[in-house]
């Protein structure tokens, strides 16, 4: 049922960040909605759980990004990695600052590969100008509610699962 739950979770962020939040100025320097949901999976699911699902997002964004070809592939696999491995590395009992820490981590890397893919590419539509206070902004946004989407989609897993589990249950007993 995980996977079920974690293709809707994608889908739902997808359509959320590609149609819905362009059209509302509030969000217009919103971060990347999938690194939560990339640090969710780093930090409770695991690895063959999480490598289709961290493919398939990439997948799609490349597809609907129009920048280069994998840019997004490598990002999430990438950041996927580092989630892991700063976890394996740091056991700090305030979950919710590494948590914060880590979203932010994730936009601050997301934004300068981007940068970085512009630059060698030498696509000027880009102005890296302003692209520190645009950072800036993304990065607290990230710090604010990359917590906040982590525990939701925490507990939706938790509730889903809880759920299924009750329903095996009854239909066990009788």
């Amino acid at each position: 049922m995980i996977y079920c739950f974690n293709i809707g979770v994608c889908l739902f962020l997808v359509i959320l960040q590609t149609t819905v939040m362009p059209y509302f100025a509030l969000f217009n320097r919103f971060y990347d909605l999938l690194i939560p949901f990339v640090i969710y999976l780093g930090l409770y699911r695991p690895a063959r759980e999480s490598l289709p699902f961290i493919f398939f997002l990439g997948f799609i964004m490349d597809n609907l990004s129009g920048g280069p070809f994998g840019l997004y592939l490598t990002t999430y696999f990438w950041f996927y990695i580092s989630v892991i491995g700063i976890t394996r590395l740091l056991q700090v009992g305030n979950r919710l600052f590494i948590i914060m820490l880590i979203a932010a981590a994730g936009v601050l890397a997301e934004n300068l590969i981007f940068l970085g893919t512009f630059a060698i590419f030498g696509n000027d539509q880009q102005s890296s100008g302003n692209a520190a206070q645009i950072i800036t902004i993304k990065l607290l946004w990230a710090a604010c509610t990359g917590p906040l989407l982590l525990m939701i989609l925490r507990n939706a897993q938790l509730r889903l699962d809880a759920g299924f589990k009750a329903l095996y249950a009854r239909r066990d007993d009788s």
